[in-house]
């Protein structure tokens, strides 16, 4: 199945892409695709805190994914 990955922030810049397609096995929950984007990207793994968003909802590592889903990485903010 196929799903949507949006990223922004320092997170836009690892995955060189603000919007990727990605194709999952079904039923992956979102820690596996977490996995799955640390391992292809392995500068994910220095953001102290990444925070998940399924179709505009937080969501915990146990979500069951479904195709057509909109996965965004939400990375740190620092402000001023």
């Amino acid at each position: 199945m196929q799903i949507k990955v949006v990223a922004y922030g320092i997170a836009k810049e690892i995955l060189q892409s603000h919007e990727m397609d990605l194709e999952i096995a079904n039923s992956l929950t979102l820690k596996e695709v977490r996995s799955m984007l640390a391992n292809q990207f392995p500068d994910l793994n220095r953001l102290a805190s990444l925070r998940f968003a399924v179709n505009e909802s937080y969501q915990n590592d146990e979500f069951q994914l479904s195709a057509n889903d909109e996965v965004v990485i939400i990375p740190p903010v620092s402000g001023g």
